[in-house]
């Protein structure tokens, strides 16, 4: 299971959530907590605006851990909304393209979980992509396809109504394949640069993790897989089948009810 923050507030450098926290997303790329995994070794990326309306990106195959380059990237980039992930990978070989965040246009995103027996019916989702962003897919994660799915079914026009309808395509193929299938799991954390959302979901109650923190350890709103600064008081989980909108001065919550969704 791979592990993610993001940040929106008052400008900060990365260096702030990413290396320095007592269990920042670096320390957890070796010793995650709540996962099943300790080790998200699969490569790492971040996501990061500023002046300009879609973000930054930079991501490779490493560890974080190994990076020499990180570190002082985290150090010297400031940003006011931003994303990193660590990766354990469960679909898709450990390439960069593979690698989360993922952008397209004003949009970055990124997933922790899995889509149970994705093999089977990643034919038929990539099918339920319009030709625009079918054309856009450059990995072979059920992540990115998970996002690509989001656009085409209207994330800009209504982030939660995208979110329930791509939930709804994935569970209503998982059944027609195979009636036994194995769980959707998912916690994703996405961005056009003026929210941040976040939203977690299983079909069998086993939701990956989501913690968020405001203006208490950090000058902004952050979401985390693990309270960074080791003080779980300072953090309060998202609940299942909430989105959360995180914008300048507001935290909005809308629980989600796809059709086809199994309560969590």
């Amino acid at each position: 299971m791979c592990r993610l923050v993001a940040y929106h507030g008052p400008k900060t450098s990365l260096e702030r959530l990413v290396v320095e926290p007592a269990h920042s997303l670096l320390v957890q790329s070796q010793e995650a907590h709540e996962a099943k995994l300790a080790v998200n070794g699969d490569g790492f990326g971040i996501a990061w605006y500023d002046t300009l309306a879609e973000p930054g990106i930079f991501k490779d195959v490493f560890p974080a851990w190994s990076d020499s380059n990180l570190p002082s990237i985290c150090r010297m980039v400031r940003s006011h909304l931003f994303l990193a992930h660590v990766r354990a990978s469960t679909e898709g070989e450990t390439s960069r393209t593979n690698c989360h965040p993922f952008i397209n246009g004003v949009w970055s995103f990124m997933h922790n979980g899995g889509i149970g027996d994705f093999q089977l019916i990643r034919r038929e989702l990539e099918a339920l992509l319009n030709e625009k962003d079918y054309l856009a897919k450059r990995g072979s994660t059920d992540s990115e396809l998970f996002f690509l799915l989001m656009i085409t079914n209207g994330l800009s026009e209504n982030p939660s109504r995208a979110v329930s309808k791509t939930i709804d395509q994935c569970l209503e193929l998982m059944k027609t394949k195979r009636p036994k299938h194995r769980p959707l799991r998912l916690t994703i954390v996405f961005s056009d640069g003026q929210a941040l959302y976040g939203f977690r979901y299983a079909s069998d109650s086993k939701c990956p993790t989501l913690y968020m923190s405001q203006g208490k350890a950090f000058a902004g709103t952050v979401l985390a897989s693990e309270p960074l600064d080791g003080m779980p008081e300072n953090w309060q989980t998202i609940a299942p089948n909430q989105l959360v909108s995180i914008s300048i001065n507001r935290v909005h919550k809308e629980q989600i009810k796809p059709l086809n969704m199994v309560t969590a």
